[in-house]
């Protein structure tokens, strides 16, 4: 393993150049093998674990849910106030910040940076419970190239360029989940689901974000500094690449939900929401007990 982590961090080390001294010996980082393997594992487990359910009788884990959840919350707010504030103390420039002009601000920001790193490590659990709860619909490509992707990235980023530049899309990125893992943690508890309303509303800040993400990558291409110019392509094109599939996750998610039930209602049929039957027959049969009862 040894020989094997040498031969491959000497091939990074050729394409990519050196790495970030700052960075050397933390954890997960000095070789791209446990990276690898952890990502290799999670797409085994994507594949074999509906197979392995396909028979058995789905988990619960309400408690844990929500405690998973909620830790996950607290850790994204707190990634979020120490990337701003760093970027505050640091003085950041908005349109371009190379690596090493922000004195011990840069430290901060790549400490909070590796806690993003192996958050999406932790973010994995997200199928686990998917594959174990028996929600397979949930389970989507989308869903998939987004987890498997990110940690990859991110030890890459956290090598190179752990600060600097990179903090934009770790900071917008952080902020949309505190309310994202808010609304799974409460969601797993029944009496709270009727109360929330912001599903929706997290697809679209997630939209939003992307785009925030590309005009400010872009910044950097407009007004260069000295952060590497292939990281910004990149950023750019992985950024393009979401927002063409969150696009056609909310299209298929929202905007056709919402016109079958514009049909139904339409049609006079019955149609679910949220659980509930919805029709003109069923508020009929209502009205007509409520007399019956009367007399």
């Amino acid at each position: 393993m040894e020989s094997l982590d040498k031969t491959i961090n000497s091939y990074l080390d050729v394409w990519l150049g050196p790495r970030d001294p700052r960075v050397k010996g933390w954890l997960l980082l000095s070789n791209y093998t446990p990276t690898f393997i952890f990502s290799v594992l999670y797409l085994l487990i994507v594949w074999l674990g509906p197979k392995y359910m396909r028979n058995r009788q789905p988990f619960s884990f309400r408690g844990i849910l929500v405690v998973y959840n909620l830790g996950l919350t607290l850790l994204s707010l707190y990634m979020c106030y120490e990337l701003v504030t760093g970027v505050w103390e640091g003085g950041y420039n908005f349109f371009c910040q190379d690596t090493h002009s922000g004195g011990e601000a840069d430290m901060k920001i790549i400490r909070v940076l590796w806690w993003y790193y192996f958050s999406k490590l932790i973010e994995f659990m997200d199928t686990f419970f998917f594959i174990l709860r028996k929600n397979n619909y949930q389970i989507t490509v989308l869903h998939v190239y987004h987890h498997a992707t990110m940690l990859n990235i991110w030890w890459f980023v956290m090598n190179w360029v752990p600060c600097g530049h990179s903090y934009f899309g770790a900071t917008l990125n952080s902020f949309i989940h505190v309310f994202m893992y808010s609304y799974y943690g409460l969601s797993a508890i029944p009496s709270m689901r009727p109360y929330l309303w912001w599903k929706k509303y997290i697809t679209q800040g997630q939209l939003i974000q992307f785009v925030l993400t590309i005009f400010q990558t872009s910044c950097g291409i407009v007004w260069p500094c000295a952060f590497p110019m292939g990281w910004v392509y990149f950023q750019i094109c992985y950024m393009i690449s979401l927002i063409i599939l969150f696009t056609n996750f909310y299209i298929q998610t929202y905007n056709k939900k919402a016109a079958s039930r514009r049909k139904d209602y339409q049609n006079g049929s019955t149609a679910a929401v949220n659980g509930y039957t919805n029709s003109f027959s069923s508020l009929e049969n209502n009205v007509k007990q409520r007399k019956q009862r009367k007399d």
